[in-house]
């Protein structure tokens, strides 16, 4: 039995993770981590069995703790107790499925114990890929991305040679606002806003989708993984989300990678490498396709996505900052205190009042993410809105 920790067990990857593992059957679940769930974790807990657990909370550890008292379980918390799972339990596989920032150093822990990751956690490349770089220069397969751009992405660039890519091509579905003006999108609701038309994913990823600021993300993210400069890594609106990402070689040649739009077969490829195990979900039948459709993505509706590509071509702390801000602002959304368009506004002023740190290491880059946040509150608290 193969042994593995996940990191945000509760939330839309984690509890789609524990369901494969259920599928293939040859694994042992050895650590299992929520920000506050305590109900569900416990439920997952006499489920698997695990020998730690992890809340962020002290009282509601200490609370899970004396639930499962009798089982031998020791329930963790803290920024020490994270990094304990993540990177002192011996495992195969750690699957980082936590949401923000907060993914960085279990990663960083991971890595530095030497075990093979399993990323959902695209805020780690985005915030820390200047010092996560060195463990992706040493061995390719270290990191195994999950999210479905990058994960086919992978799958496509396995036996061809760097010099051989002309573009990476990141598919968006461009969100349920695809069609909306500029001046439509100020009154749209959280509700609306939280309706994806083809991924079933948490609420801040939903949103972030909504702005397309989770694709800037991922051009981000891509650009760390697949050691590509920004002006080769592309983003087209696909709204079928049926090819999840291209790759074009050299030869003007694309190659694709199509699937249903479930996150349960990128999962399982990542817990199967290198070996291919048979498909449990998400079938395709070519024949029932309708069509698919591309078009270029529009900036100035949904300038997240310029402000991702502009972070990360300025490098340095840009994209720490960028990220804080947006988390912040994303909340500010979804807890009805400004307008779906006021998102991208804060952020941009938050870059703007930034001087960018080169090479921030690891305790400097929270130092910045605090910073940002405090900056970003500071201008939601004042920004001129229209909800």
């Amino acid at each position: 039995m193969k042994k593995i920790v996940i990191l945000g067990s509760t939330g839309s990857i984690g509890t789609q993770t524990l369901e494969v593992i259920d599928k293939l059957g040859d694994w042992e679940v050895t650590g299992l981590t929520a920000s506050s769930n305590i109900d569900l974790l416990e439920k997952q807990a006499r489920i698997y069995k695990p020998g730690y657990l992890f809340l962020r909370n002290k009282e509601l550890a200490m609370e899970l703790q004396n639930r499962l008292n009798e089982s031998g379980i020791k329930v963790l918390y803290g920024v020490e107790g994270l990094e304990y799972i993540a990177g002192q339990l011996e495992v195969d596989l750690v699957i980082n499925a936590l949401v923000g920032a907060v993914g960085l150093r279990p990663t960083m822990a991971a890595l530095k114990a030497g075990n093979r990751l399993g990323l959902a956690n695209k805020e780690s490349l985005v915030t820390g890929g200047e010092i996560i770089q060195d463990y992706l220069n040493n061995n390719h397969d270290v990191i195994l991305p999950i999210d479905s751009e990058h994960n086919a992405i992978f799958q496509l660039l396995q036996g061809h040679e760097q010099d051989e890519v002309e573009n990476i091509i990141l598919t968006a579905s461009g969100g349920p606002f695809r069609n909306y003006s500029i001046e439509e999108m100020k009154g749209v609701t959280v509700k609306e806003a939280l309706k994806h038309p083809n991924w079933d994913m948490g609420g801040k990823i939903t949103i972030d989708s909504a702005t397309m600021m989770n694709k800037g993300l991922e051009v981000i993210e891509a650009h760390w993984l697949f050691k590509q400069p920004y002006d080769k890594i592309k983003v087209i609106v696909h709204p079928e989300s049926i090819i999840h990402s291209m790759v074009e070689l050299v030869d003007n040649s694309i190659i694709a990678e199509l699937g249903a739009p479930d996150m349960r077969a990128p999962i399982q490829h990542v817990l199967s490498f290198p070996e291919r195990g048979k498909g449990n979900y998400g079938k395709l039948d070519l024949t029932e396709l309708e069509g698919l459709s591309f078009e270029a993505p529009d900036f100035k509706r949904f300038p997240a996505l310029k402000l991702a590509y502009d972070a990360g071509r300025a490098g340095g702390s840009f994209p720490v900052v960028l990220n804080a801000a947006n988390e912040v602002a994303v909340e500010g959304f979804l807890n009805k205190c400004i307008s779906f368009n006021s998102i991208t506004k804060i952020i941009e002023r938050v870059m703007e009042e930034h001087n960018s740190s080169e090479r921030p290491k690891l305790d400097e880059i929270y130092q910045i993410d605090l910073w940002a946040r405090r900056m970003a509150e500071e201008v939601m608290d004042n920004v001129v809105d229209d909800y």
